[in-house]
Formats: structure tokens, C-alpha cells, sequence
């Protein structure tokens, strides 16, 4: 008997690989992040109801006004956190929403450290995070634009939604040789941007255009 993980039909094993291959030929290179990526089941971070569509290569609502990331962005970001240096052990997740960005994360660095406005979803996706036995994960609930000092600074961050500026907070968590990922500008034009530390001096690059939810300060 198949497991709710496991799925079947439209959230099959088979219907994860397909959406793996069209990352894998939209651009997605780094075979770790799509490894990670086939393994893992988006089916259980989203609605029963959205079940089918999950292995479709979009955005989904999750509640709260918020999505799930379209998984080739998804899969772009981590690939931009992996790739620009060394892999970083330690990473900042501003806005864990459903837990899928984070569970892929936890299966490819030493440890994820993942803040959330929204308490009620940051307890659903801690279950599901559960249950995949995803253990390096520290959860906090607060406002995501003041990030975390208490276990700062990061090699990594990774913000999912989209500031028009990077907070300076965020900025002053990363460490020296780190790398933040994020969707930067209004709600109608953002850019993935990369910000690379070397001592004080911040350096960004713009990639590909994006959609995120804007990155909202408070706790709810």
C-alpha cells in the first residue's frame, strides 16, 4: 500500500520525475538540488485539493495570502546559494510559508535556521518537516525583516518574498564570505538578486525576473 508521501497518480513518483526532467531542461543544473528535489513530495505542502497540480512547474496558494514557490525557482535559488563559493553549512530562511524551500534545504547544508510571520503555517510546516524526518531545522516566529541574531552571522540567506530594499539587518547577519538570495523590487517587477559579503563590502548581482509575495515586517 502507498503511502500519502509516496502518492499516486497525478502525485506519483513518476509525475515528480517528469516535473525533474523540465527543470532539469529549463535550466536547473546542479544534480544535488534536483536529487533532493525528485525525493522530496510537494504534494503534502500544499492543500488536498491542490494535491494534483503539485508537480506542476507554478506557484500555489497556501493561505494567508501566501504561495508555495514555483518549483524552478525553487530550485534556481537553492542553486545560486550552492554554487556562488563554497557550500555554506549554516542558512538563514526568511519566510519558511509551506516548509518546502526549507525541506530542501535541510537535506543539502548542516543547518537551516527558518523565520515566519505567520505562526500557523510555520506549525504546519514544522509537522510536515516532521515527518520527513527533517531534523536541522530551528524554527522562529517573528518578523522575518530583523532575521535572527541570536545564531548569526550565516554563510547563507535565502529570503521568499520580496523586499524592495534588503533589510539592513539581513545584510548585517550575513557572514564574511556569505551569500544572500532574494527576490528584490515591487510586487509587478522583482529580480532574483545575489549579494555576496567580503569584509563590509556588499556586492549584487541581478538574475532572472520573478513573482514573490512582498516581504511583509510584524509577526501574526
Amino acid at each position: 500500500m502507498k503511502t500519502v508521501h509516496e502518492g499516486i497518480g497525478m502525485t506519483s513518483r513518476r509525475t515528480r520525475q517528469r516535473l525533474i526532467k523540465r527543470l532539469r531542461d529549463e535550466g536547473i543544473k546542479d544534480e544535488r538540488v534536483l536529487s533532493v528535489m525528485e525525493q522530496i513530495p510537494r504534494h503534502i505542502f500544499v492543500d488536498e485539493a491542490l494535491a494534483s497540480r503539485a508537480y506542476e512547474d507554478t506557484a500555489l496558494p497556501i493561505g494567508h495570502n501566501q504561495t508555495i514557490s514555483q518549483p524552478f525557482v525553487v530550485g534556481l535559488m537553492t542553486e545560486m546559494l550552492l554554487n556562488s563559493g563554497p557550500t555554506p553549512r549554516s542558512v538563514l530562511e526568511i519566510g519558511t510559508g509551506s516548509g518546502y524551500q526549507t525541506a530542501v534545504l535541510g537535506r543539502l547544508v548542516e543547518q537551516v535556521y527558518s523565520v515566519e510571520r505567520i505562526e500557523v503555517l510555520q506549525r504546519q510546516a514544522m509537522n510536515r518537516l516532521y515527518d520527513l524526518r527533517v531534523k536541522n531545522v530551528k524554527y522562529l516566529s517573528d518578523d522575518g525583516t530583523i532575521g535572527w541574531q541570536e545564531f548569526a552571522p550565516y554563510d547563507g540567506i535565502l529570503v521568499t518574498a520580496a523586499p524592495t530594499d534588503i533589510p539592513d539587518a539581513l545584510l548585517e547577519q550575513l557572514a564574511d564570505g556569505g551569500r544572500l538570495i532574494s527576490p528584490v523590487g515591487e510586487q509587478s517587477r522583482q529580480r532574483l538578486v545575489v549579494i555576496t559579503r567580503e569584509d563590509d563590502v556588499f556586492t549584487q548581482q541581478e538574475h532572472d525576473w520573478v513573482r514573490f509575495v512582498p516581504l511583509m515586517s510584524g509577526r501574526v
